[in-house]
């Protein structure tokens, strides 16, 4: 490993970028700012006729902000701290926030209240199904409402010649999706098995569960999965696992 690592992170070119290679290098890294996710809006908002209302990111809540939407009585329910923090500061009051943060503890959180209840559920077209069969599950009528489209922003794959050629320490995967695009973007450099060996030489973690679960389906095995499912866990842990490596 070199004194510095390397650490690739996939956030979306925006300030959660710019705060993800700031903590890397606060941390003692070297970031290489690989964004394996671009936003495509919809211009769709949430139904207002269901009794809870689920967004599960900051993008989705402000993208429904921009829209002017209304929840009115609707109980407004975030995925996690982060969504929640979106939604306050876009003006919205939030009245669930569960104790994991994940869409199984979403669930779990509002499983015993939601027989017979209408929920939407608003956010990505790669959302995880969890969400929509757990509902479904405990009683509740479920529509889900797509507010943005996530895509492979053109260009990206840089870390994917980094891994390709033994020149990456780690990675820091945020969704099953970055996993999938890191990928497609080896795949279309011709690199994709020396970017899969490269991995596996390297440390990778994964902001949870879900995405460790893609990744091994895709041949990668975690090596880091925080128990908080939060990029600054995700990050400090990858660090440390690197350092201990």
């Amino acid at each position: 490993m070199r004194e510095t690592p390397t650490i690739a992170v996939f956030r979306p070119d925006d300030e959660r970028l710019a705060d993800a290679v700031s903590l890397l290098e606060d941390l003692g890294a070297d970031p290489v700012a690989d964004p394996m996710l671009a936003v495509k809006a919809t211009d769709a908002t949430p139904r207002t006729d269901a009794e809870y209302v689920v967004l599960t990111s900051k993008t989705g809540a402000e993208l429904v902000s921009q829209a002017g939407w209304d929840p009115g009585a609707q109980t407004v329910c975030a995925i996690g701290p982060a969504t929640a923090d979106a939604l306050r500061a876009e003006g919205y009051a939030v009245d669930v926030v569960p104790e994991e943060y994940t869409s199984s503890g979403l669930v779990a959180e509002l499983a015993d209240d939601i027989d017979g209840a209408r929920i939407e559920v608003a956010r990505s077209d790669h959302g995880s199904p969890v969400l929509l069969e757990g509902f479904e599950g405990a009683g509740a009528y479920v529509h889900e409402t797509i507010l943005y489209r996530l895509v492979r922003p053109e260009g990206s794959g840089e870390s994917a010649e980094l891994a390709a050629n033994g020149a990456l320490d780690a990675a820091c995967f945020t969704s099953s999706l970055t996993v999938e695009h890191f990928l497609e973007a080896a795949a279309e450099r011709g690199i994709r098995e020396d970017a899969l060996a490269g991995l596996a030489d390297a440390t990778v973690g994964v902001i949870g569960e879900p995405t460790a679960e893609t990744a091994r389906s895709l041949g990668i095995d975690a090596d880091v999965i925080p128990d908080d499912a939060m990029f600054d866990a995700l990050a400090r842990e990858t660090v440390a696992a690197v350092s201990d490596r």
